[in-house]
């Protein structure tokens, strides 16, 4: 039997794990760390409605489809104009948001041209400023694709795209992955490692939004891996679980920027997925049932609290997180 998409993100991940020269996982600290995880605030993630738009199915599953597409950029967020108290995530959700009840919806039409001077008037942000100029630039490009695909493939209707994938969340990667910019696929050594960060996530997006229900019905959400970022790896390292040699370690601490593709950013991501199929290894063990996508959810919002943020993590200008 073929190896599902996510058994080889899996063991691509843990290879890499094993030849990593700039990221070790403390396998010893594993056990203690995952019993005093608190599993059940783990198990029933939520969207906010706040920054995320749920009313009309169509126009929430466009919306879900569109933030997907450009939720990459960390490495660019410092720069970017951000709403008080949200990150710039969040600030991205909530401005989407903004324009879906002020504006509707945008549909593929639109999103085949949209231009990055339209995405910064509607992300709020400084066209002045050239660093953001240029991750405006790739949301624009990202949103083209993604238009351009919906009108090639399923006649501009989003719920084609997601319905072709049938209940299959592997199947939804597949189709995602077509656009390049969801083509999240790293080169290591000899060998490739994919990660399908975005792809991943926005079928957990669409699980949670339609309840599991409809155009949210996945099979396989429980082998997904977590969405390998640039917070998650921060938080396990603050949390003693991920360690980064001295000098890797400096060059973060100094807001140097990682290069997208060095063998240093790869083994953050691996690391961190490595890491947390130990840690479900290790929960599950105990009789306590959880999933990486879940693990996910409950470190990447532990991340949000100050003592996480207040220390600086890595910074990668990538397209895929």
């Amino acid at each position: 039997m073929p190896e599902s998409i996510f058994d080889q993100i899996r063991n691509a991940c843990e290879r890499v794990a094993h030849q990593a020269r700039h990221v070790r996982i403390n396998r010893d600290q594993i056990p203690a760390y995952g019993a005093s995880l608190p599993v059940e605030k783990a198990v029933n993630p939520q969207l906010d409605p706040s920054c995320h738009y749920l009313g009309r199915h169509e126009d929430t599953l466009s919306f879900l489809l569109i933030l997907d597409t450009i939720n990459f950029g960390s490495g660019y967020f410092p720069h970017l104009r951000k709403r008080p108290g949200m990150s710039g995530y969040f600030t991205t959700a909530a401005s989407l948001n903004d324009y879906y009840l002020n504006n509707g919806p945008l549909s593929a039409d639109q999103l085949a041209v949209i231009s990055a001077d339209h995405i910064t008037l509607i992300l709020g942000q400084d066209p002045a400023n050239k660093t953001v100029a240029e991750l405006m630039q790739h949301f624009a490009v990202a949103l083209n694709d993604l238009g351009t695909y919906l009108l090639q493939r399923f006649h501009g209707n989003f719920g084609g795209l997601v319905e072709a994938a049938g209940t299959s969340a592997s199947r939804l990667v597949e189709l995602l992955r077509q656009m390049p910019y969801f083509n999240d696929v790293a080169s290591y050594a000899d060998f490739e490692v994919p990660f399908f960060k975005r792809a991943q996530i926005t079928a957990a997006d669409l699980a949670v939004a339609f309840q599991g229900q409809g155009w949210g019905n996945f099979a396989e959400m429980d082998q997904l891996t977590i969405f390998a970022d640039n917070l998650v790896p921060h938080v396990l390292r603050m949390d003693g679980i991920l360690e980064y040699e001295p000098a890797l370690l400096e060059r973060i601490q100094a807001a140097a920027l990682i290069p997208t593709g060095s063998s240093e950013e790869i083994e953050i991501r691996a690391g961190a997925v490595h890491a947390v199929e130990l840690i479900k290894r290790s929960v599950c063990d105990s009789g306590q049932p959880v999933t990486s996508s879940q693990l996910d959810y409950f470190l990447w919002n532990r991340g949000q609290s100050p003592q996480y943020k207040a220390v600086p993590r890595h910074r990668t200008r990538s397209v895929y997180y």
